[in-house]
């Protein structure tokens, strides 16, 4: 496994342009402030379609975890990426709206959906041909471009990409409860896209440019643990109804997982999505650097509310550079 960790990581510091750093970064993990909680929580909820019965669900599922909402300011965050007829692209918007409504029946003051797409520079293009739009209008829910909200300069307090600071959306850093809600994906740079990855999202193109590519530079995943460690996220939804596999993010073939994913711990999530996807977390290395400080991956920490995890399952299938990360597969 060491050896599968030093070739991804040595992967990404090319995209940084130098590989003394990324050693360097790999060894000061020891001196990041530890921020685990001594435990988790994570519920998998089995849902086979997007009817519009699922905000009961969504709602029951909520409750497990005595969030307390009472009079908080709500920010979801889909995974919302570009329209693909026919590709299970981005979260559904039906998911998304019953989230919405399950928050606010549980007190939440506001809730609001906000996105910054990375592919597509037209934000309003992509809601009214995925769905969103009509999702939002008939629910009233108020929706913000994160790629041309105002922002604000956020020191960064990890070592991994270099930056001193992240330029943030103002709309997350005056959120009370920010949710990270992905699309349960494969990725051919990451090698899954879940709650941490969604997070890219918000880093405004207006700043950072499109595909965000200040942050592709300095490597995927070291960018995605300095945002996750920079803004906060305090719950996730999963959608793993429909999932994609393959040539993912955009590209795989659509796959019926028929579960969503709650945690009050983005890392907790993603091990427990990993793992759903017949992968090995610690394999995939920005979640096994994310379960040494940021969040609990070992399942000996974690609660878990809703249904166990099953005792096999059948693997997503990947790219074959990914291969390795299948769990049980030798490398």
């Amino acid at each position: 496994m060491r050896r599968l960790l030093n070739r991804r990581l040595f992967g990404a510091s090319l995209l940084a342009s130098t590989g003394v750093l990324s050693v360097q970064r790999m060894r000061t993990i020891g001196r990041i402030s530890d921020r685990r909680r001594p435990r988790s929580r994570v519920a998998i909820l089995r849902l086979d379609s997007y009817a519009r019965s699922l905000e009961e669900k969504i709602t029951d599922g909520l409750r497990l975890f005595g969030l307390g909402l009472g009079g908080k300011r709500v920010l979801l965050k889909p995974n919302l990426v570009e329209y693909i007829p026919g590709a299970e692209v981005n979260t559904n918007p039906l998911l998304v709206g019953a989230a919405a409504e399950a928050f606010l029946a549980l007190g939440a003051k506001t809730v609001v959906i906000a996105e910054g797409p990375g592919h597509q520079r037209d934000t309003y293009l992509v809601l009214a041909q995925s769905g969103f739009e009509s999702e939002l209008r008939d629910r009233k829910l108020s929706f913000v471009d994160l790629n041309r909200d105002d922002v604000r300069q956020v020191k960064v307090t990890t070592p991994f990409t270099g930056l001193d600071s992240l330029w943030i959306p103002q709309s997350i850093l005056a959120a009370d409860f920010v949710v990270s809600m992905p699309k349960v994906k494969t990725h051919h740079w990451a090698g899954v896209t879940l709650s941490l990855k969604n997070m890219f999202g918000t880093i405004p193109g207006s700043v950072y440019g499109w595909p965000k590519n200040v942050l592709h530079w300095k490597g995927i995943d070291w960018s995605i643990l300095d945002i996750n460690s920079t803004m906060p996220v305090h719950f996730v939804i999963a959608d793993g109804i429909v999932a994609m596999e393959g040539n993912g993010p955009l590209h795989g073939t659509a796959r019926d997982l028929g579960r969503i994913v709650m945690s009050d711990d983005p890392v907790a999530a993603d091990f427990t999505c990993a793992r759903l996807m017949g992968f090995d977390p610690y394999r995939i290395s920005h979640l096994a650097q994310a379960a040494q400080f940021l969040g609990n991956g070992d399942v000996q920490r974690i609660d878990q509310l809703g249904e166990r995890l099953p005792r096999t399952v059948r693997p997503f299938s990947v790219l074959p550079e990914f291969a390795d990360l299948i769990a049980g597969a030798t490398s």
